[in-house]
């Protein structure tokens, strides 16, 4: 579940996330496993099924535990997955007497789903406060500049005057309502994954419901009425959101390398990128970027979409690709939400008069 959008250093910073990419990187992603199976153990014994102390000890011992990753990319590679690996070492390290609480009943598809929701909560936190501090900068820029005119363009000709609040709504007006959609797609999104090997719970005596609500409270998460294991319409519905928003932000940074190019009488930015060749020039490099980053997730979006084909009970295909492209989504649309901030903060002057 972890990945960046390209693998050059000097290009990270441009393209990629450096606080959502730790936060689904190996060390954090493995914590969150340990969180799922730690929990899983503790709702075996709230239910019944292990004594209280044992599933006490097996919790703590869970939490505690450190993997080798190394042996772990050996078995996942052998496995398509790290679960089956993480759990033999597990076993391996805890006492016999502490086994029937871990992992038993469970399949590596509620571990797996259920730790990436968990990084998904932090991700949408994160995202959702950048959203919040480019409206604020967009909401700054309209009180500076709002008053000033500019020509308005259709079809990249000149058109009519207008003002600069007029193109500054064009830019606002789909942030907020990208806001609201997020707060209506959390309860989609953030649910706890349960369901055994097949789905339906068979192999959790009987006790489905219970667990699930037991495990979603010790881990904050919406219990589900039934496993989500090929249903994966919320995942893509994020990606969706993802898509969406990072399509508005590369409007606003399509229209600021426009008026950029039109001279500093019309926009002209603080910084900006310098050309190897012409010392004359100061690149709308945080624009270009807005542009870049919204066709990449419109890109990733079309194979996206593919992972809602998961035959049968479970798809090996369909889920190894989400676990490919989703990341990617999460992090372009981080390096999205800084670079606006930037740019937004870096515009001295929009507009040719005041009114």
């Amino acid at each position: 579940m972890t990945g960046t959008v390209f693998g050059s250093p000097w290009l990270q910073g441009l393209l990629s996330d450096a606080e959502i990419a730790a936060r689904l990187g190996p060390d954090a992603q493995m914590h969150d496993m340990l969180q799922v199976e730690a929990a899983y153990a503790r709702a075996k014994a709230a239910v019944g099924q292990v004594p209280e102390e044992i599933a006490g000890d097996a919790a703590k011992a869970i939490l505690a535990f450190t993997p080798d990753l190394n042996l772990l990319a050996a078995t996942a590679l052998r496995d398509g997955m790290p679960v089956p690996g993480l759990v033999a070492q597990l076993r391996a390290a805890l006492p016999e007497a502490l086994h029937d609480a871990v992992h038993g009943g469970l399949t590596s598809q509620d571990v797996m789903d259920t730790a990436l929701v968990l990084a998904l909560r932090d991700v949408c936190d994160l995202l959702e406060a950048r959203l919040g501090a480019v409206i604020t900068a967009l909401e700054g820029l309209s009180e500076r500049f709002g008053a000033a005119q500019m020509m308005g363009m259709t079809r990249m000709q000149p058109a009519l005057p207008i003002t600069v609040r007029d193109r500054l709504r064009g830019w606002q007006g789909p942030l907020p309502r990208h806001l609201d959609r997020l707060t209506e797609l959390r309860p989609r999104l953030l649910r706890l994954q349960l369901g055994g090997p097949v789905g339906t719970g068979s192999t959790l005596g009987g006790q489905r419901d219970a667990i699930a609500a037991h495990m979603a409270a010790a881990l904050d998460l919406a219990a589900p009425d039934s496993a989500w294991h090929v249903e994966r319409d919320a995942l893509v519905e994020f990606g969706g959101w993802l898509a969406m928003l990072t399509g508005s932000l590369g409007k606003i940074g399509q229209d600021v390398a426009l008026m950029a190019q039109s001279g500093p009488q019309v926009l002209r930015l603080a910084s900006g990128g310098a050309s190897s060749a012409m010392a004359h020039k100061t690149n709308p490099v945080d624009a270009e970027m807005l542009v870049t980053l919204a066709r990449f997730n419109a890109a990733q979006l079309t194979g996206l979409t593919g992972t809602l084909l998961h035959e049968q009970e479970r798809s090996g295909a369909a889920w190894t690709l989400e676990w490919m492209l989703l990341p990617q989504m999460m992090l372009a649309t981080g390096a999205a939400l800084s670079a606006a901030g930037r740019m937004v903060l870096a515009i001295e002057t929009i507009g040719t008069t005041r009114a």
